[in-house]
């Protein structure tokens, strides 16, 4: 399997904040802080974004897996930031600080039309964890630490977590977690249904990217940005909405010429040659 260093956002003189490498279909990228525990912060943000953009608008690229570097996936926001915001905020109106403009919201994972795999390799806290339910499938090790952590820092649900995790492990499971701020292991989190897999540490990295290959090569990505599309929207939705929204896809489906590439490579016994999404 070929593996590629590729380059996305602005380069700095420091190390790169997030390390992005190809294995064939699929973008591996790696927060690289590390010695924080990949803590997430504003130039994190931007490169990280910056790479899941442009491997969206890349047609050579049909998955992403997200990890972290060392011992951690990500512990959070940047606990030096937290203070900073903290100190200011206890004197002054929060209206009023100087807060960065965002080029992309939070959230912005979940508006990516390709497979987004997260292989949680370590701690995952608070939006760091919030980070990993952005993704579409989270592989997790069995020892891997996963917390909401907002409430043991005064905070709140915050990022849409309290929207995603009852969708996940429901209400009730996802009271629990938020209200104690507990740490559940891997192996807990698999059998609540936060994460989709436990692999053992040695395996994970590969174990997500075999997954994410397999979806590159076998799937079509034209059906599973629709899908993706179609979860996300069925959420708020009646199932007479959500059946007449299918049934409507599915004729466009019907004519796009995946749908003939489908049926002919299984009847030809071959890997299907699916076209890739048009570039945004």
């Amino acid at each position: 399997m070929s593996v590629t260093t590729v380059s996305g956002g602005s380069r700095t003189p420091q190390r790169e904040t997030v390390i992005a490498q190809r294995r064939g279909p699929v973008l591996v990228l790696t927060l690289n802080r590390p010695e924080r525990l990949n803590a997430w912060n504003d130039e994190l943000e931007d490169r990280c974004f910056a790479l899941l953009a442009k491997a969206d608008a890349d047609p050579e690229v049909r998955a992403i897996v997200l990890t972290g570097a060392g011992r951690g996936f990500c512990a959070g926001a940047d606990m030096d930031d937290l203070r900073q915001v903290g100190e200011v905020g206890a004197a002054t109106d929060l209206a009023a600080l100087d807060l960065p403009k965002r080029e992309r919201p939070r959230w912005f994972p979940l508006t990516l039309r390709k497979p987004l795999i997260a292989a949680i390799n370590g701690a995952a806290a608070g939006l760091g964890l919030v980070q990993a339910l952005y993704c579409d499938i989270r592989l997790s090790t069995p020892d891997a630490k996963l917390t909401t952590a907002f409430a043991r820092r005064g905070l709140i649900a915050e990022y849409g977590i309290a929207w995603l995790l009852p969708r996940l492990v429901g209400p009730g499971r996802a009271m629990d977690l938020l209200l104690s701020g507990r740490v559940v292991r891997g192996t807990e989190a698999y059998e609540m249904g936060l994460v989709n897999r436990v692999v053992e540490p040695e395996l994970l990295l590969d174990a997500a990217v075999d997954y994410a290959t397999d979806l590159a090569t076998w799937c079509s990505p034209a059906s599973m940005s629709v899908m993706k599309r179609q979860v996300l929207q069925a959420l708020d939705t009646d199932f007479a909405t959500a059946a007449g929204t299918a049934d409507a896809l599915m004729l466009e489906a019907f004519r796009h010429p995946d749908a003939t590439e489908g049926v002919t490579s299984y009847l030809e016994r071959r890997a299907p040659a699916f076209r890739p999404l048009d570039p945004k």
